[in-house]
């Protein structure tokens, strides 16, 4: 049985090139599965403040039970509805990012030299002084800079990335989709046994290799890559396109009357 349901937003449940961008039948899917106590998390790359943008932006009646967010936060609404910290995971993935960051310095270096050195047009996304990920003009530049940051990134113990699309996001390596709903997982007491996750891009891998959701899907529209990683985990790929094949998914794993 399923007991909670981690969901990509932006290619998952949004169509952006669609109209409407999101299928009316998903919003009553979510709406039998709240009345049956099952929980709801959107796990995005968003970060927390645009999370609620796009709810608003594309009018669903529904709000998420917990979000995860930048790909590795875990929150909850408070009783004065604001999203809150659940636990103790974003104190610590927050310290563990500024030890990563600061072992990182040199190699930030080293990025910003070979993007000068290849006359690349990718610029670097900042929060404050620090350089937190890429952005290409392309998905075949991104592709080569992506070759770049996989063969140099183990000169720093703990190094990752996460990409979607154009962009790639910096990260260490314990925090991702996949572990922080693990960790919800873990302060909900439900197993991997009662999880459904539904993704489409690179930075949803984590969470639809099986590791730690059981029932894994991915829309017709998600990327190859994404499209082995559920189909080598068991799971199902949709014939529709985002919201309404996560529906499909749900039907196929008998989650919907």
């Amino acid at each position: 049985m399923i007991r909670l349901l981690s969901t990509d937003f932006d290619g998952t449940l949004v169509d952006h090139f669609a109209t409407p961008p999101v299928d009316q039948q998903l919003f009553l899917a979510l709406a039998e599965l709240r009345s049956r106590g099952v929980y709801w998390a959107i796990n995005t790359g968003r970060d927390l403040h645009f999370v609620d943008d796009g709810l608003r932006e594309f009018h669903f009646p529904i709000e998420p039970d917990f979000v995860l967010t930048a790909e590795r936060e875990v929150f909850q609404r408070d009783t004065a509805g604001q999203w809150v910290d659940f636990g103790d995971w974003n104190r610590r993935c927050y310290s563990d990012h500024d030890a990563l960051f600061e072992a990182a310095s040199g190699f930030l270096e080293d990025i910003r030299r070979f993007l000068d050195e290849t006359k690349s047009e990718c610029e670097p996304i900042w929060e404050g002084s620090r350089m937190v990920g890429l952005a290409a003009k392309s998905e075949d530049e991104m592709d080569r800079i992506c070759l770049f940051l996989e063969k140099e990134r183990m000169k720093v113990p703990g190094f990752a990335y996460m990409r979607n699309t154009i962009w790639v996001r910096f990260c260490h390596e314990a925090y991702s989709k996949g572990t922080a709903l693990g960790e919800l997982a873990r302060l909900l007491d439900i197993s991997r046994d009662e999880i459904f996750a539904a993704g489409d891009h690179y930075n949803d891998l984590p969470m639809l290799d099986g590791i730690h959701a059981r029932w894994v899907m991915c829309p017709d529209n998600a990327v190859e890559s994404v499209k082995k990683t559920v189909n080598a985990a068991g799971g199902y790929i949709a014939r529709a396109r985002c919201s309404s094949g996560v529906v499909e998914a749900l039907s196929h794993f008998g989650a919907l009357g």
